[in-house]
């Protein structure tokens, strides 16, 4: 967004000869080209590049742990950098400093079928993952949008159209190894599925974006292949119904395992994107994992209630290769709705609210949006109450930016006010860090700056992020 943007503070230099010691340590895998320092900037977020002073590709958990220690001696501000998926500007080096890219630390280190763990590296992606365990009968379910690492699924508590069935990244996780700001290196947990010894680490790092250590690896549950899998799409006149239907099926405990949302301008760039042929009207998407009987019993109920609410005849796709495009489909929803108005820059956005609440917040939500100057697209992992909003903006008009951000402020108080939160998946950033505090209260945003200043009392750890800094309490915190 080039009119309006977070501030990036140039104020502070990075000490001579600091560069040098990253080159002697690690040669040509530090770079400080303007082209490579720009990309690890720069992310889906609406926000222009911020980027590092230089970049470092780790392969090890030593390559990090020298390099943090390195930067906290010299108060250098570290930034890790996974896949680049974020949208809420999680990786903009706001302070300058170092991008520490993890892309390459890709292996997997112990796979254990027997206990249904595996533990990799930060860099490896969900897909990769899959991938390489397909021939065990098992998978790991989380699965956002893009193709994120699981080093930064872990790090922003991630979670995806599976949630309903299979949890979160928080439910996930079994243990990490950590780096932290000075250098040490540390391990939350084992792989036992309880514990009840000391506090619990592994949640503390799920969900900290960085800001109080360096995931180097990351251990989580894996789950036995469904024998029988189905994918239908539900389409509905209006989407007040398809929500009150998602509503009543999770309230009946029907065990699907996704159930998505999309708007009718999502379906019609989504058509138009994966070449599709869907009905272009407010539908559901829904899979269903278990035995061959109890998937037919899942979908019998589940066309019953979508019926009741004016849903239409199911469309199947049982064949792999056609559930395979759906969800293809499905997850490239965001680039499809950028379509919708091309050389656009996005802001997306993202809440989640209890399921009891959802309608009603999802049908406001709508009704605020019909009125903006600009394009959007509504959809979702309704299941669990959670959606998102994807507002398309042209990049030259900061009064547009202006507008979508009034229109996030609002659907943000509007989900805190239905006890929800401000963001369901995304994380913080930058673009939700203005609403820490209405979310949690100042006496909680202290406690959580006390263990920042605990784990990262040099603040070097991906600064200004989660932690409202003094002069951001109100919604938005830009500067001109």
């Amino acid at each position: 967004m080039n009119a309006i943007h977070p501030a990036q503070d140039q104020g502070r230099a990075i000490p001579a000869g600091f560069i040098d010691a990253l080159r002697e340590r690690f040669g040509e895998r530090v770079s400080t080209a303007a082209a490579v320092r720009e990309h690890h900037g720069r992310d889906e977020s609406p926000y222009p590049a911020m980027p590092p002073d230089a970049v470092v590709y780790a392969l090890s958990t030593e390559d990090v742990a020298w390099v943090a220690a390195h930067c906290n001696a010299h108060r250098v501000p570290l930034i890790p950098y996974g896949a680049g998926s974020s949208l809420e500007g999680h990786l903009l080096a706001v302070r300058g400093g170092v991008s520490l890219d993890l892309s390459r630390m890709n292996h997997i280190v112990a796979l254990h079928p027997e206990d249904f763990t595996v533990t990799v590296q930060a860099g490896v992606t969900r897909k990769q993952l899959n991938d390489e365990i397909r021939d065990t009968g098992l998978f790991f379910p989380i699965d956002p949008g893009a193709d994120a690492s699981l080093g930064g699924m872990a790090a922003t508590r991630a979670s995806g159209t599976n949630a309903v069935r299979y949890g979160t990244m928080r439910e996930n996780v079994v243990s990490l190894k950590v780096v932290t700001a000075d250098g040490r290196i540390i391990n939350t947990a084992g792989r036992a599925r309880k514990s009840s010894a000391g506090y619990d680490l592994t949640r503390v790092f799920v969900g900290s974006e960085g800001t109080l250590g360096i995931i180097t690896e990351v251990t989580v549950r894996l789950y036995p292949q469904p024998e029988a899998i189905s994918a239908a799409v539900c389409n509905f006149s209006d989407l007040g119904a398809a929500v009150r239907s998602v509503i009543e099926i999770i309230q009946m405990g029907v065990p699907v395992a996704r159930v998505e949302f999309m708007d009718a301008a999502a379906v019609r760039a989504t058509n138009a994107y994966s070449k599709l042929e869907l009905k272009e009207s407010p539908l559901l998407l829904f899979e269903f994992h278990g035995s061959p009987a109890g998937v037919r019993e899942q979908a019998e109920t589940v066309q019953e209630i979508t019926r009741s609410h004016g849903g239409e005849d199911f469309s199947w796709a049982e064949r792999p290769e056609d559930r395979n495009r759906l969800w293809t489909a499905r997850h490239n929803a965001y680039f499809a709705g950028l379509q919708l108005r091309p050389g656009c820059r996005s802001s997306t956005t993202d809440v989640c609210v209890p399921i009891s609440r959802l309608a009603e917040c999802v049908t406001e939500t709508a009704s605020d949006l019909d009125n903006a100057s600009f394009p959007y697209t509504i959809l979702g992992h309704v299941g669990d109450g959670n959606f998102h909003v994807l507002m398309l903006l042209d990049p030259d008009d900061p009064a547009e930016f202006q507008e979508s951000e009034a229109l996030n402020r609002r659907l943000v108080e509007r989900a805190l006010g239905m006890e929800g939160t401000c963001t369901g998946e995304h994380g913080v950033g930058l673009h939700k860090i203005a609403f820490m505090e209405a979310e949690h209260g100042r006496d909680a945003l202290d406690l959580m700056a006390a263990m920042k200043q605990a784990f990262d009392p040099r603040d070097i750890l991906n600064p200004g992020k989660i932690i409202p800094a003094a002069g951001h309490a109100k919604a938005g915190g830009f500067s001109e």
